[in-house]
């Protein structure tokens, strides 16, 4: 992997990197800086996503210029060989701004070794360098390493812990032949490794065809929950996923289209059936996590969290490689090379790219918010919003459940759940105090029976909430 190649620094943009101040991908420098100084805002940056070091401007924004650019420059150019190993940088640039000289440094992004200073591994965090902790440089290893941590073979396990019919069935995908070696296939796809204890199943081979992957990594699952509010609350449906990939990609989204809300939205004169959130970017965020999760995080697992008005699908592991928030939608790189080969293969998903702008665009047709794409301090999370303020109105149109048959009491019941969103056994028998208890009961579970509520809570706490 290389760096992006650079583009020179204008006047324009060096002022407004001045104007705007230090931060995560700019580092400013005192005309008098040392090159170990330099050094240090080198490495931070090349452990981190690159940025720019303008040497002549200061941390309150203003611009001092070089006294001697040629000395400035040559201090620059010898800075980037300190680190271990040297930075391969462009050239320092000398850019004239506001009649005065500015030397100036670019770090890309996307550069393929864990830089040190003296023994010290740094990184820009903020507007801050400071050292990176244990797990960040781990981490960091990981991803800039050859090996990455789906190809690690685990102690003690052996070919036998994956699945033969799973590996028949893969290869009877493929089109392969019946005498064609399994075990070639999966050291071509790096889901078997040679050891010098014989063949053993790799990290990405036990995710993707083992009979228990959990027993090797107990965090490789999915938890989705369903609350009943905006706010995670008592109140929730809870499901935990395990198995192996592909078997939780396709449990997550039925999890999801079983929990999800439907109903009519009405475009123009006509009035159209639509689920809570578009199917096909609930299937790319729950692809993306599970492909594109750093597995080697332990601990924490995927989330999948289901709101009222919105869904967040979480992922252990912040962004890989050169990618950033900035440039999520244009650029490619995959934490998990084999994985993602595999999960192409059987179908889940391209191996151009993410498809996260696939996501934006049908949401955008969908009439809904761009899907908001966030880092945690150890993550990544998607949130897409639902359709709820279209679907749920003041009540429902009318004879909205006319092709269920319904009887006059469900109906009643069913415009309370659209205006309260909930609905007891109390709420039911004042709505119809002529029936009986039992009939109201009968009533309720037809509601479950039929995908329209969904039950909470066990006896005298029991109560209903829309699906």
């Amino acid at each position: 992997m290389s760096p992006k190649r650079s583009v020179s620094p204008t006047p324009d943009a060096i002022r407004t990197a001045v104007k705007e101040g230090p931060g995560s991908k700019t580092v400013m420098l005192g005309a008098k800086a040392s090159a170990r100084k330099i050094a240090e805002a080198m490495t931070a940056l090349a452990n981190a996503h690159g940025g720019l070091i303008i040497m002549g401007a200061t941390n309150s924004r203003r611009i001092v210029g070089v006294s001697d650019s040629e000395i400035a420059r040559e201090m620059m150019a010898s800075a980037a060989l300190i680190p271990t190993p040297p930075l391969i940088l462009p050239l320092p640039e000398l850019v004239e701004v506001d009649g005065k000289t500015l030397c100036v440094a670019q770090v890309p992004p996307g550069l393929p070794h864990v830089y040190s200073l003296r023994g010290q591994y740094l990184v820009r965090s903020g507007r801050d360098t400071r050292p990176l902790m244990p797990h960040e440089l781990r981490v960091l290893l990981l991803n800039r390493s050859e090996a990455s941590f789906e190809s690690q073979t685990p102690r003690g396990a052996t070919a036998q812990a994956l699945d033969a019919d799973r590996i028949r069935a893969y290869r009877e995908l493929l089109g392969l032949p019946a005498n064609e070696d399994a075990d070639d296939l999966l050291l071509s796809r790096g889901c078997l490794a040679e050891t010098d204890k014989g063949l053993r199943p790799t990290i990405a081979g036990l995710l993707l065809f083992g009979g228990n992957p959990q027993r090797w990594l107990r965090s490789a699952e999915i938890t989705g929950v369903r609350y009943a509010g905006e706010t995670m609350s008592d109140d929730f449906i809870r499901e935990d996923i395990r198995g192996v990939l592909p078997d939780q990609i396709r449990r997550a989204e039925v999890f999801v289209t079983s929990n999800m809300r439907r109903g009519m939205r009405i475009r123009g004169l006509e009035r159209e059936e639509i689920p809570e959130y578009p199917i096909s970017v609930v299937r790319e965020a729950i692809v993306n996590a599970v492909a594109h999760r750093d597995y080697s995080i332990r601990g924490d697992n995927i989330r999948v969290l289901m709101f009222s008005d919105r869904m967040e699908v979480y992922s252990p592991g912040r962004l890989p490689g050169h990618v950033t928030l900035d440039n999520l939608v244009n650029e490619r790189y995959s934490r998990n090379e084999a994985i993602v080969q595999v999960l192409s293969e059987m179908g889940f998903i391209e191996r151009l790219g993410y498809g996260i702008d696939r996501m934006i665009t049908v949401c955008e047709q969908e009439g809904l918010p761009r899907p908001d794409f966030s880092e945690t301090s150890a993550g990544f999370r998607v949130t897409i919003y639902s359709h709820a303020p279209s679907l749920v109105g003041a009540g429902p149109p009318a004879n909205l459940y006319a092709h269920l048959q319904l009887n006059p009491r469900q109906e009643k019941a069913m415009d309370h759940l659209q205006k309260q969103r909930r609905i007891t056994n109390r709420d039911y028998q004042l709505l119809c105090p002529d029936a009986s208890p039992e009939t109201l009961r009968r009533d309720l579970a037809d509601l479950v029976d039929k995908g329209l509520v969904l039950k909470i809570g066990q006896k005298r706490a029991t109560y209903y909430i829309l699906k």
